[in-house]
């Protein structure tokens, strides 16, 4: 959530800002709002005066000897007026939390112009394109016969989810391992296992509620509870409500957890395979840090995922994200998209965003500054690192021969209990 102080004090600002992401801020309807919870938050504060002097006189008159009832009825009928105003104020504060709830994060000066994805801007490559003597299959083709399988997932749970067996399995797992090995011992993470469910709370800290509930799972209970999108909404609310000590900061978290996205608008996107589904298992990174080492820190991480894909010789490249693609929350996005030869293209395999304070706002997250004493709202970064199941993709088109085997990248093989073909 951003400010509310500075849709007090420049309201311009806030509509040039808002337009860069092509939102349509109604200006007028907010300080139409504003103005009135103005007015009647002084008609509240009068009214408690009032109230409170008028009670003081009670208790001076009846010291008197004199006739305190109409003094009863002023303040009975004072405290009936403000009860009326205390309902008017919390109703329109309630209707400025939902107008501020609807409202994306501010982009960072540096996020190009743009609609779509068609307008990213490329940061940069790395590795080079595979050159096979024959034509290229996708996962789908090579998997077939290795123990990937989607009509016995079907049959299980519906389409969009996926079943695998035998080395297949064992080689995201084998990814995974990699990616949480790298994690903790070279880069300084702290290995964190979280739950799978969460409650709105949580959802609405990160930023998923209440705007995004179509694209949720949630659970049949009371409180109600949903499955996670991605590791980063139950990781990045361990800091909800809470004053980090100065000492440990930076937190480093790094987690690895099932995923559940409805895809709600997702229709006809993706049907192919594994790219888009219901379930999918990721590494999470997500960095609490403070306002001057947060610009660093996102940096920092995505070369951390970037690293992952250096590590298995992937192909992949780097993208700046537009305006009109850059998530709600986030001020500023890198995708990293890795080379599918099955597809031809590169597709995303992580997005790494730096929020600035917009969550911390949202979950009261702070930290106590040494230089002040007082508390101040961190900064959330965060980004997969990678996601497991179109690693797993990846890896498989890459290193496909021509009868359609799978080779083990070089640092996968000793987490394959010796498997370095998969036939």
């Amino acid at each position: 959530m951003l400010d509310p102080q500075l849709f007090r004090s420049d309201l311009n600002e806030v509509k040039i800002q808002l337009d860069r992401r092509s939102y349509d801020f109604d200006t007028a309807a907010y300080e139409a709002l504003e103005s009135k919870r103005k007015a009647v938050q002084i008609k509240t504060q009068d009214l408690q005066n009032e109230r409170n002097k008028s009670s003081k006189s009670i208790g001076q008159a009846k010291a008197k000897g004199e006739n305190i009832q109409p003094l009863l009825d002023q303040v009975q009928h004072l405290g009936n007026q403000l009860k009326e105003a205390e309902t008017e104020l919390s109703q329109i504060q309630q209707k400025m939390t939902e107008l501020m709830e609807a409202i994306p994060n501010f982009l960072d000066e540096v996020v190009p112009a743009g609609k779509d994805e068609d307008d990213n801007v490329e940061i940069s490559r790395w590795g080079d394109l595979p050159e096979f003597s024959f034509e290229a299959k996708d996962h789908v083709d090579l998997g077939e016969s290795k123990g990937l399988n989607f009509e016995v997932a079907a049959k299980i749970a519906s389409a969009r989810f996926a079943v695998l067996q035998g080395p297949l399995a064992r080689l995201q797992r084998a990814i995974i391992q990699l990616m949480m090995d790298t994690h903790t011992l070279e880069h300084g993470y702290s290995e964190t296992y979280v739950p799978f469910l969460v409650n709105a709370d949580s959802l609405y800290g990160t930023g998923q509620l209440p705007k995004f509930e179509s694209d949720l799972f949630k659970a049949n209970n009371d409180p109600a509870l949903y499955l996670i999108p991605t590791a980063e909404v139950p990781v990045t609310n361990i800091v909800r409500d809470v004053i980090v000590d100065a000492k440990e900061m930076p937190l480093k978290f790094v987690c690895h957890t099932p995923c559940f996205r409805s895809e709600a608008g997702a229709y006809g996107r993706d049907v192919r395979g594994m790219i888009r589904q219901h379930q999918f298992e990721k590494v999470e990174l997500v960095q609490i840090v403070s306002e001057k080492k947060s610009v660093k820190a996102h940096e920092e991480l995505t070369n951390h995922a970037e690293n992952i894909l250096k590590k298995l010789n992937l192909p992949y490249r780097k993208v700046l994200l537009c305006a009109g693609d850059t998530g709600f929350s986030s001020s500023k996005t890198y995708d990293l998209e890795v080379w599918l030869p099955g597809q031809g293209k590169y597709r995303e395999i992580s997005s790494c965003s730096h929020f600035k304070d917009f969550q911390a706002r949202r979950m009261q997250a702070r930290w106590r500054n040494p230089e002040t004493g007082k508390p101040e709202l961190v900064h959330t970064v965060n980004g997969s690192g990678l996601a497991a199941g179109r690693t797993l993709i990846a890896v498989m088109e890459n290193y496909q021969d021509e009868q359609g085997r799978v080779h083990i990248p070089e640092v996968l093989k000793p987490y394959m209990g010796g498997i370095e073909i998969i036939e």
